[in-house]
């Protein structure tokens, strides 16, 4: 067997693997589902930040700002809360404001771009540790508008949070019920699996297709050099804003299906945490290279509710006194500096890295 066609058997493998998964599952119950959802959700993050950071090398840490754009995003178009703080919105919409996927997703990545170029433009001049500490304050600035924009007027109902969001509709069938096909029964956290797969499926040929592109050579030199490669012609200004747009399209659609999906959002969702895991995600798993990236966010994303059930025998050892989440949250911790020890290029690290360097040694 060729090299290519054991390739193409681990692919068809891999695809049934991932297809039958939440069948498997739901054996299990529904809440093993959901940490699926969730990770796949964190994939889809984590392929937008791995272009800022990834291909471009713009240490972004204010990403979790684009997830909260799209979220709410999703949260007004598909909630009563707009026709029932304005009267005029009722008057236009007398059945409510329930968009469907088309105009959701769309509407979700662009708006989402737009902040992206938005953050990208005060801070070309920017790079390395400063870069980082003002896309840390955009991240905040979002969430604290967020936090209080339900004065003088109620636009996100400020720390309460917004609920009574529409589950997606796709084709008349709604993610949010059980479908049943030929008395077999599918419920709605499977059905949002399915539909997020599809959604990383897409955003991995969009991000492999990127990196091979003109467009990805450029953004892999400015990484690598931006004096050089402003010096060889690229026009990095451009390519920086693109790289910030790119990346927060990926964002906004994943804020739109969290939104979704949980059908409440509030902005202790999107705290500077949830920006510092995506980063994790990503240097962890293997930084610019796609599989190391999915690697990572399954297993950072997978991980806290993994150590859920060594949390509990450890608490119960100390006789509670120790909390089981800061527990948790010491032991991924842990788990993380230990990889980092013994993997410092990632689990999953790119290949090619590295190779004028071990050239040069030998």
């Amino acid at each position: 067997m060729t090299q290519k066609q054991k390739q193409i058997v681990v692919f068809l493998l891999a695809a049934v693997g991932l297809l039958v998964a939440p069948l498997i599952l739901q054996n299990f119950g529904n809440a093993w589902v959901r940490i699926a959802d969730m990770a796949l959700l964190y994939v889809l993050l984590a392929l937008g930040l791995n272009i800022v950071v990834g291909y471009a090398g713009l240490l972004d840490l204010g990403y979790v700002a684009f997830f909260a754009i799209g979220a709410y995003m999703y949260a007004l178009l598909a909630s009563p809360h707009l026709t029932e703080t304005f009267p005029a919105i009722a008057a236009m919409f007398p059945n409510g404001l329930h968009m469907p996927i088309w105009v959701i997703i769309p509407a979700a990545a662009g708006l989402a771009g737009l902040f992206g170029v938005l953050l990208g433009a005060p801070t070309l001049r920017l790079r390395g540790d400063y870069l980082a500490i003002v896309t840390l304050g955009f991240g905040e600035i979002i969430r604290v508008f967020l936090n209080n924009l339900d004065h003088p007027v109620n636009i996100t109902n400020g720390p309460k949070g917004m609920g009574e969001i529409d589950s997606l509709t796709f084709f008349g069938t709604s993610f949010g019920k059980t479908l049943t096909i030929g008395g077999f029964d599918i419920p709605s956290v499977t059905l949002y699996y399915y539909l997020f797969l599809v959604l990383v499926v897409v955003s991995v040929i969009i991000s492999h297709r990127l990196q091979m592109s003109r467009v990805g050579r450029a953004w892999m030199a400015i990484r690598e050099d931006e004096i050089a490669a402003k010096a060889m012609g690229i026009n990095t200004r451009n390519l920086k804003l693109l790289a910030f747009g790119m990346g927060a399209t990926f964002g906004g659609v994943s804020g739109a299906m969290f939104a979704s999906f949980q059908g409440f959002i509030s902005p202790e969702s999107f705290s500077l945490m949830e920006s510092v895991m995506i980063v994790a995600m990503v240097v962890l798993g293997g930084i610019g290279h796609l599989p190391g990236v999915i690697l990572g966010a399954v297993a950072l994303s997978a991980l806290p509710e993994v150590l859920r059930y060594v949390a509990g025998p450890l608490q119960a050892m100390t006789g509670g006194r120790l909390d089981s989440a800061i527990l948790r949250q010491l032991l991924i911790a842990l788990a993380m500096i230990t990889i980092m020890l013994m993997r410092p290029r990632g689990l999953w690290p790119a290949p090619e890295h590295g190779k004028a360097l071990q050239s040069t040694k030998s």
